[in-house]
């Protein structure tokens, strides 16, 4: 399905103004292309026509259209010779000004003197098919491109590296291990096998899986982050809590309730956790339609929400709406944040979900608020820490075939203690050591790696 034969090039930065905008060319014409539309400056140089660049040197020039001559941008080019390189083929990448028109002008001249336009990831699908990376290190790129936090780019960092990778290729190890002694066994009666304490292979497989899953959760929390939704009532301090949580004046703040009147939504590294917040428009009864229209977004994020913020008014009694609003959120991860803390306190609220956590606090002071933040780190993982004994599994996909190589194991090893037929014992090692494949590579299809590459951006 996929060709290595010939030379694709893209865009690899993001499209807009910018210091630099790079062009980037991967395969066997990559030289050949970037000869023909770069002029070296350097008079020590030869010239144009017999210009023969070192590998990885950097040099500057202009991009001339040889057709016309005409002299598009002001570079600096490189070509860089396999293997050493991302995708182990010739790379040539021209730097331009990061500007639309001569990153797409210089894109049209490689794309018109032989260049294929690239796919959405296709520079690291080579990368992949030549053998540079491994699949986990291939999603690993795009994880670091869109880590929002330090953790979570120390999290992909850490796959990129490989040690996810070094684990599931040692486990997958084990099970071979295993099932080349029980095929040998069945192929070859009569021979004397070497003995093999098979039990203890698998037992030590399904350990190494299960704590590899052991973090699987809070691996997910650092990729993607927490959806977290404030609701509340109107005029109880929704939009000065998302201000006072981001440290800046994101949200429209007055006196006058109903301010908010669509969802808004602000990314925050809360130690390393990516919360996404949503500020909602005060939930209450309405007949004026844009008014109700924001309400039912507000109902829409509330749904989606992984955790929510049920924000009440200190300084007034328990409202209807308080009350419907706890039963709306009786169902999810909840944290009660009374408001208003600098005016005298007269909500009792310690009645409205007594099984949540209730924290005091002033938006306006920010007085508590780093009590609320100890409350979601808390609610988040349960009052689970984080630890570096095992390498995070931060990919729903990585989470979901270590779950099915652990099923697989499991009944693999119920098989071999209860002494069943050993050819049920070699399907089920045969389907983990399959599925432990697809996480690295060596057993994926092209329906997967078309579903993998195709979220990543062109020129990466």
């Amino acid at each position: 399905m996929w060709t290595l034969d010939d030379t694709i090039a893209a865009i690899s930065t993001p499209i807009g103004e910018g210091g630099i905008g790079i062009v980037r060319l991967s395969g066997p014409d990559a030289g050949t292309i970037l000869r023909k539309v770069f002029q070296p400056a350097s008079k020590d140089l030869q010239s144009p026509r017999t210009f023969e660049p070192a590998s990885h040197h950097l040099y500057y020039g202009h991009v001339v259209d040889p057709e016309t001559g005409i002299v598009v941008d002001e570079v600096l080019a490189t070509l860089m010779r396999a293997p050493r390189t991302y995708t182990r083929q010739d790379v040539a990448e021209i730097h331009c000004h990061g500007g639309i028109v001569p990153l797409r002008r210089t894109l049209e001249l490689v794309l018109r003197h032989g260049a294929r336009l690239a796919q959405p990831g296709e520079f690291t699908l080579r990368a992949f098919l030549n053998g540079r990376i491994d699949l986990a290190q291939a999603e690993a790129v795009l994880d670091i491109v869109r880590a929002k936090t330090e953790v979570s780019l120390r999290v992909a960092m850490e796959q990129l590296d490989g040690r996810i990778s070094s684990q599931v290729r040692a486990i997958r190890a084990m099970l071979l291990e295993a099932l080349a002694h029980l095929e040998a066994s069945l192929d070859f009666p009569e021979d004397e096998i070497p003995p093999l304490d098979l039990a203890s292979i698998l037992a030590r497989a399904k350990e190494q899986i299960q704590a590899l899953l052991a973090q699987a959760d809070q691996g997910m929390i650092y990729r993607h982050g927490v959806r977290t939704a404030i609701v509340g009532r109107p005029n109880v301090g929704k939009s000065s809590l998302l201000n006072a949580l981001l440290r800046t004046s994101r949200a429209i703040v007055t006196p006058i309730p109903g301010t908010t009147r669509d969802t808004l939504e602000e990314t925050l590294n809360l130690r390393g956790i990516p919360l996404c917040l949503v500020d909602t428009a005060g939930i209450t009864k309405s007949t004026n339609l844009i008014e109700k229209l924001g309400i039912e977004r507000s109902r829409q994020a509330l749904q989606q929400a992984d955790l929510v913020l049920l924000v009440l008014d200190g300084s007034e009694p328990l409202q209807e709406e308080d009350f419907e609003l706890a039963a709306a959120v009786r169902n999810k991860n909840a944290i009660v944040v009374v408001n208003k803390i600098d005016l005298p306190v007269v909500a009792d609220a310690n009645s409205l979900l007594p099984e949540a956590k209730h924290v005091y606090l002033s938006a306006l002071t920010g007085e508590g608020l780093n009590l609320l933040e100890d409350a979601i780190i808390e609610t988040i993982f349960s009052g689970q820490v984080q630890t570096s004994e095992v390498p995070v599994i931060s990919n729903p996909r990585h989470r979901e075939i270590l779950s099915r190589a652990l099923t697989h194991v499991a009944a693999a090893e119920s098989s071999y203690q209860a002494q069943f037929a050993a050819d049920l014992t070699t399907i089920d090692l045969t389907a983990a050591v399959s599925a432990l494949g697809e996480i690295t590579g060596e057993t994926v299809n092209e329906e997967v790696l078309d579903l993998i590459f195709s979220n990543f951006c062109l020129g990466k």
